[in-house]
């Protein structure tokens, strides 16, 4: 065999890699060059906004099966995180300081699907959030309501149609889309 037999694969090798290089550059580049928030718009297309709330059973803090459908009945604020997710941890306090002040009016959930209970409860009493905890260990409602990713937080109506769902929220947004679902 030739020099030339050698040459053929790795030209073959340089312009795959020329080409993966390319195509992932024009992607990015194309994603980020319209003015509109396309993600919001994919995440929103993809949410479970006008849906009943799902009925599932979820664990609370001691082991015991809870139905999501017994949580409907007043309005609803429903939270999905976990501890190591820093946009969760961010938000976790407006939403505590939320609760409080809206305690009987407004229903506060946090729903978590990954941490134990000692991590869950712990983290919690750090930030101060008393409001009810329960635990999807198995994706159960996540995988209901078609989650993209964490946190995500569903606003639902006193009947349990879920009216709105946002990512991250901080202490405005919240208190909007609250006033809203009054």
């Amino acid at each position: 065999m030739g020099a030339g037999a050698n040459v053929r694969p790795r030209l073959l090798v340089a312009s795959l890699l020329i080409a993966a290089v390319v195509g992932i550059g024009g992607g990015l580049w194309w994603g980020t060059r319209s003015d509109d928030d396309t993600a919001d718009a994919t995440l929103n297309d993809a949410s479970s906004v006008g849906e009943p709330l799902p009925d599932v059973e979820l664990l609370d803090v001691d082991g015991d099966p809870v139905s999501t459908g017994d949580l409907v009945g007043r309005p609803l604020v429903v939270n999905l995180w976990y501890t190591a997710c820093a946009p969760c941890r961010r938000e976790m306090p407006a939403l505590a300081d939320a609760a409080r002040r809206l305690d009987g009016e407004v229903r506060f959930v946090g729903i978590n699907t990954q941490d134990d209970v000692d991590t869950m409860v712990d983290f919690a009493d750090e930030v101060d959030a008393d409001y009810e905890l329960l635990r999807d260990p198995d994706f159960t409602f996540f995988n209901e309501v078609r989650v993209m990713g964490f946190p995500t937080t569903f606003f639902v109506d006193s009947d349990g149609t879920i009216v709105a769902q946002t990512g991250e929220v901080d202490a405005d947004e919240l208190q909007r889309q609250i006033d809203a679902l009054r």
